[in-house]
């Protein structure tokens, strides 16, 4: 499953460009999220009009690594989830 790093996405869609099964949107971060930030963060993600990338279909993802490598940041890892 696609895990976002808040403090460095910068919303830029790459991820979302690669991504052969439409795991991402590119929304804005809630106000409630922005608080948690760093001040880099903060600043960085208000230079950015505060777009980021949400894995909002993580289920349909298929751990391709895409949108690893396609993100500029490095924002995104993949994380192992048990088995259901």
């Amino acid at each position: 499953m696609p895990v976002v790093n808040r403090e460095k996405c910068e919303g830029k869609a790459e991820c979302a460009a690669v991504c052969p099964y439409n795991v991402f949107d590119i929304g804005i971060l809630p106000a409630d999220e922005r608080a948690a930030l760093s001040f880099i963060g903060r600043l960085k993600g208000a230079a950015h009009d505060w777009k980021q990338a949400f894995p909002v279909r993580a289920e349909a993802c298929h751990a391709c690594a895409e949108c690893v490598a396609a993100c500029p940041e490095k924002a995104i890892t993949l994380r192992r989830v048990a088995a259901a």
